[in-house]
């Protein structure tokens, strides 16, 4: 049977020191900034999703160890493996919980944008979504980005109630990977329904940061880009 020392000692051996060194920069790990300390082993996503499955019937006190470790890679093959026994597992409230128990651990974009949509929003999809509200509030940008994350879900059944109030509430974050994150999930409304998100951009235009106008205008014409840039 597959483990979890086998897995570490497998994506040991895949390490590439030189991919390492330009990860730890893309996804900012220097010191003060929102990655610090995040270790990574220089292994690419499709490789991972490939170990993921091979590894696939760790069992959940395994994957809190994964969770638990520095290591990049470590942490999102973790999140592959919850998602796959997320799809397969009756009781999906239990791997729901142990997610939300888990998003100190969930500390990068990637991280967040890669599992937050397909467990978390997944869950909420026909249930009350209070913990949203709550992850919104919290002090912790990577909460702040699970919250709006996970509307994706809903964005894709045409539901866009959460996906507004969210990102009203998120209009005077400070952070950029929010103002990002915000801007994507309005852009991804847009594409379903103009009509919702050139209301949304008529009541706030004025008021959103300029990455977050910016990344929701990129699916209109160039006539309206053109006229929501205009501050």
């Amino acid at each position: 049977m597959n483990n979890v020392l086998e897995l570490k000692k497998e994506l040991k051996s895949l390490a590439n020191s030189r991919q390492a060194k330009i990860l730890q920069g893309f996804f900012k790990t220097g010191k003060g900034q929102y990655g610090e300390g995040d270790i990574f082993l220089g292994i690419k996503v499709p490789i991972q999703r490939k170990i993921a499955i091979k590894y696939k019937t760790l069992l959940i006190n395994d994957i809190q160890k994964l969770l638990n470790n520095k290591i990049h890679e470590e942490r999102l093959i973790a999140l592959f493996i919850l998602i796959h026994k997320y799809k397969i597992e009756s009781n999906k409230e239990k791997i729901y919980k142990f997610y939300l128990k888990n998003t100190k651990n969930i500390n990068n974009w990637d991280l967040v944008d890669l599992s937050a949509p397909k467990i978390v929003g997944d869950y909420l999809l026909n249930k009350k979504r209070n913990i949203l509200y709550e992850l919104v509030k919290s002090k912790n940008l990577w909460d702040r980005r699970i919250a709006i994350l996970s509307t994706f879900t809903f964005i894709r059944n045409n539901d866009f109630k959460d996906t507004i109030k969210i990102s009203k509430i998120l209009l005077k974050d400070e952070h950029d990977l929010i103002h990002k994150a915000v801007g994507w999930m309005l852009r991804e409304m847009g594409k379903r329904n103009e009509k919702e998100l050139k209301n949304f951009l008529d009541k706030h235009y004025k008021k959103m940061p300029r990455t977050m106008l910016r990344y929701s205008l990129e699916k209109l014409n160039e006539k309206d880009r053109k006229h929501y840039m205009k501050k």
